[in-house]
């Protein structure tokens, strides 16, 4: 990705992809025009929405641009959105999510504070999550720690709209990789977090809407091989971010972190997905003895490996 216009110092642009999201998107584009740091820039990329979503973005007009493209997906609409961008800031919300009004103007000036950051990241909550799985979440302050082994030990270390990134170091990262379905946030993250600098602002800022119909996240089982295929991608193009780190630990944190999100799995009962990463951990080094009696039997059919479980429930 190439560096196609000269960035404004303090502008921020701000690219949503939109797809089919005619129920939240006027909320989201509300949530960024409404912030009180007011040199802002929205992109809304729409990704060949089929219902009124177009309707509703041109509606507001010359408050946002609007660019379109045949659906391609998030990340390309992303990626589209970002070779247009003026501002010297780049924050990414999707169009059913929306940020507290203050947020751009407190992650600006955490990076205005600190000229060799890369991106500023606060927290975030999930809403619409049952029971209380959508607390509100402070992520911890990773400059603290050995980044290299707290963003291989999990997930996205912030989810895509809780940061706010410099653009040129974003362009040179080449913006979003595309040949994964998921987890290219959390890819990018990798790239871009572990070798430079970052800074936390620890307030709950940003808001993601869950809900059902067709959520990717849904998908443990998916996410959870993507996950580790973008870990073991990670060490394999970058050797000199985890040099520090010996074979055993890499391999507990990659290989391991597949294993952990299968239990993870297990015990909810979604057998589903347990089964399937199940599977993928038996290939790798990362497990004991112990394993055995879950790993082994996720190779019976489906039928058989979910009666198992239950009758041993029962």
């Amino acid at each position: 990705m190439s560096e196609t216009v000269a960035a404004e110092p303090e502008l921020i642009s701000v690219i949503m992809p939109c797809y089919n999201a005619e129920r939240f998107v006027a909320a989201a584009v509300d949530s960024v025009l409404g912030q009180g740091y007011r040199q802002v820039e929205l992109i809304v990329v729409d990704d060949g929405s089929s219902d009124g979503s177009i309707e509703i973005l041109r509606g507001y007009g010359e408050r946002l641009r609007l660019l379109t493209q045949r659906n391609q997906g998030p990340y390309v609409a992303r990626n589209h959105g970002l070779q247009a961008a003026r501002g010297a800031y780049v924050a990414f919300l999707d169009a059913d999510d929306w940020w507290r009004e203050d947020c751009l103007e407190r992650l600006q000036t955490a990076l205005a504070a600190c000229p060799s950051c890369v991106l500023a990241y606060c927290g975030w909550q999930s809403v619409g999550l049952p029971g209380r799985r959508g607390e509100p979440f402070v992520p911890p302050d990773y400059e603290a720690e050995d980044k290299a082994a707290r963003f291989l030990r999990g997930a996205a270390p912030w989810p895509i709209h809780a940061a706010l990134v410099r653009r040129a170091p974003l362009v040179a990262a080449g913006g979003f990789r595309l040949d994964l379905p998921t987890c290219m946030d959390y890819d990018l993250w990798l790239r871009l977090g572990v070798s430079q600098r970052i800074v936390r602002v620890p307030e709950v800022m940003a808001f993601y809407r869950h809900h059902d119909g067709g959520q990717i996240t849904a998908q443990q089982w998916r996410q959870a091989r993507n996950s580790w295929l973008v870990k073991r991608g990670f060490v394999r193009r970058a050797p000199q971010a985890v040099a520090h780190l010996s074979r055993a630990e890499r391999r507990a944190l990659i290989d391991g972190g597949l294993l952990r999100r299968g239990y993870d799995n297990f015990w909810r009962r979604d057998l589903v997905s347990a089964q399937r990463i199940f599977r993928r951990a038996l290939f790798t080094r990362a497990w004991g003895g112990g394993d055995l009696k879950y790993l082994l039997p996720a190779w019976l059919p489906a039928p058989v490996f979910q009666w198992l479980v239950g009758a041993r429930d029962r």
